[in-house]
């Protein structure tokens, strides 16, 4: 059995889309997956499929997810290693202590260089980020509410993402090495 990680994005966000976790973890189980998982209210499972990949249950959990609960919410399903990597290729370790100022977007596709280059363009305030294949890191020092630019960054970037903050990314992972 191959350890996978769900992370939702638009549900329980400002008192829309809500989705209890205790239905969403039992919601995968009745789906056939074991060792379900669930941390905090913005969607992020952890659970075990059989050997399958990601793009496979990510389009089987979009459709029936939807059928459920009567809204699409975009999807992001990564297996352990992807999301291993996620956390080894962190390129700003020294803003890891504070979890509130560092984020991982996993993104839908990796974006290519003429669609990264205008987030460099709108990046001018005390912000920095990186993208690596599928996953933009950002270090905003003010956070993230007070970001200028993470506001933007969806609409400029153009590619479907969504983002945790490290402590999440941090739990999370510790979350697939128990599974």
């Amino acid at each position: 059995m191959s350890v996978f990680v769900a992370l939702f994005s638009g549900i329980n966000v400002g008192g829309n889309r809500i989705v209890r976790m205790a239905e969403l973890k039992a919601f995968f189980e009745e789906l056939g997956f074991t060792g379900v998982a669930t941390y905090i209210q913005s969607g992020n499972v952890v659970f075990k499929a059989g050997d399958r990949a990601a793009a496979g249950l990510t389009a089987q959990l979009e459709k029936a997810f939807e059928e459920r609960w009567g809204f699409r919410s975009r999807l992001m399903v990564r297996d352990a290693a992807w999301y291993e990597r996620l956390v080894a290729e962190n390129p700003y370790p020294e803003a890891a202590q504070d979890h509130t100022k560092l984020h991982a977007y996993a993104l839908e596709r990796a974006p290519t260089p003429e669609e990264i280059a205008p987030l460099a363009e709108r990046c001018t305030g005390p912000e920095r980020f990186l993208v690596k294949g599928d996953v933009l890191y950002l270090h905003a020092p003010d956070g993230l509410g007070k970001s200028k630019f993470a506001e933007v960054l969806p609409r400029v970037l153009k590619v479907p993402g969504t983002a945790r903050n490290w402590r999440t990314v941090l739990t999370l992972l510790d979350m697939v090495g128990k599974a």
